[in-house]
């Protein structure tokens, strides 16, 4: 029989995630904040993953999920129906586009993103479409880590390893416009980019092609990526052209963080199926979920069902925390919020610019910001991979007790975006402590790698 020993901070840890770097211990955290156990602050400049949208330690959300605690913290849905499922399923299909009348619950964004292509899959065989497999999305992109997400994941460190073991789905080039050095005006080469999208379509056949799947604001892998307002109504023409599905991948872009409940809502477009997840619960439980049509619904449910579940799909204490923050976004203006101060920030993250010229480009909707650092403005040639500038940024920022997300830009392999998405509830105090953070991390950064500084016209 094994010995059972408790653990002690400072024991060797039995945990393992991606790499062997260890973190102080979370002592706690409230607001824009967290703490260590040494009471070392860290202002969340990411919220997390893109996560706490409403910030850490609300009462009133953790009051809620107390009382859920209290009575009933689980409950199969094969067995029983919840309250706050139902009241939660009601107030997003409220908040969503017109249309939206279906909500399916899962526990995070990969989940979401898995629910939302086989959901397309099993309406086409309902339509009698068997034909119709291919999803199409783009590259570079994320989608999750579950292998039917990375299947349409266009970010290679994290999928290379596994293509033996999965069916690779075609990508199209992300409509990274700020990378372009022609002569089409921001709209035509939104249309342009759009346009790609048929001429796949065309490729692959028709016949063959199910879903386009799409962030309408990047996530991770493109660092908060803003198409030119065109692109978004060209590619919903193009679905409609041919019968193929339009999935918007909200999983970082909505519960609130671009100022609208859902960032598609800025260019009045209705996708077909929506993942949804990270803000909805902000961190206080997980949660995630697939919003559709009923047509969609009605008519798999008439062929027999959805073949597709989740042990913790609509569990009630998530939902209750779910519940809980949507209503802290309305009550507390938290859209309005974004809208504002995301605004501000964007303004300021501009303007270092002006002082730091191996930052390339600022962009972004609402509070889900980013900026890419370069070797060459003019050329937007980026930084040698070797520097690692993407990892050291962060590094240098955590030691100033500032939080921020760094990927690789150009497909992971090279280049680097850090996303800066506090909080919704940041102030402009809190704003200003994270800009004098990030501008003494991107000094240091500057004297560690021999950057240049100083005023640019």
């Amino acid at each position: 029989m094994n010995t059972l020993h408790d653990w002690h901070p400072g024991d060797p840890s039995r945990l393992f995630y991606q790499m062997r770097q260890r973190r102080p211990l979370l002592d706690r955290a409230e607001g824009v904040y967290l703490w260590d156990r040494s009471g070392k602050r860290y202002l969340d400049g990411c919220s997390g993953a893109m996560v706490s949208n409403i910030g850490h330690g609300n009462r009133r959300v953790l009051e809620a999920m107390k009382q859920q605690m209290d009575l009933a913290a689980f409950g199969y849905r094969l067995h029983f129906e919840n309250e706050p499922a139902e009241r939660l399923a009601t107030l997003i299909a409220d908040l969503c586009p017109p249309g939206h009348e279906k909500v399916f619950f899962v526990s995070g964004g990969s989940e979401a993103v898995e629910s939302c292509t086989k959901l397309a899959r099993q309406y086409a065989l309902a339509r009698g479409e068997g034909s119709r497999w291919q999803v199409i999305s783009r590259n570079p992109s994320y989608h999750g880590s579950t292998m039917g997400a990375l299947a349409v994941t266009g970010y290679r460190p994290l999928t290379d390893p596994f293509l033996p073991m999965m069916r690779r789905m075609p990508h199209i080039p992300a409509p990274r416009c700020y990378l372009d050095r022609d002569d089409l005006n921001e709209q035509e080469r939104g249309l342009r980019y759009a346009d790609m999208l048929r001429d796949k379509i065309i490729e692959l056949g028709p016949d063959s092609v199910l879903a386009f799947i799409m962030e309408p604001v990047g996530g991770a892998s493109t660092g908060a990526l803003v198409a030119p307002d065109s692109y978004y109504g060209r590619i919903r023409e193009i679905c409609d052209e041919f019968g193929v599905l339009l999935i918007y991948d909200e999983v970082m872009s909505g519960a609130g963080r671009t100022g609208r409940y859902l960032a598609a809502e800025h260019w009045n477009i209705k996708p077909d199926i929506i993942a949804l997840a990270k803000g909805l619960a902000a961190g206080y439980a997980p949660l995630g979920a697939m919003i559709a049509d009923d047509p969609i619904i009605e008519q798999v449910l008439d062929a027999g069902g959805f073949q597709h579940g989740y042990t913790y799909a609509g569990n009630p204490l998530a939902c209750a925390a779910g519940l809980a923050v949507t209503r802290e976004l309305l009550e507390q203006d938290l859209m309005g919020r974004a809208q504002k101060t995301g605004a501000a920030l964007k303004q300021q993250l501009e303007g270092l610019m002006h002082e730091y010229p191996f930052i390339g480009d600022v962009r972004g909707k609402g509070l889900l910001l980013a900026f890419e650092l370069v070797a060459d403005r003019a050329t937007m040639q980026p930084l040698p991979a070797r520097l690692n500038a993407h990892s050291r940024l962060v590094e240098l920022a955590y030691e100033r007790g500032l939080i921020i997300y760094s990927r690789r830009t150009r497909e992971g392999l090279e280049g680097e975006h850090f996303m800066v998405c506090p909080p919704l509830i940041i102030t402009p105090d809190e704003v200003a402590e994270l800009m004098g953070l990030l501008r003494a991390s991107l000094d240091a950064l500057a004297a560690e790698l021999g950057l240049p500084l100083g005023a640019v016209a």
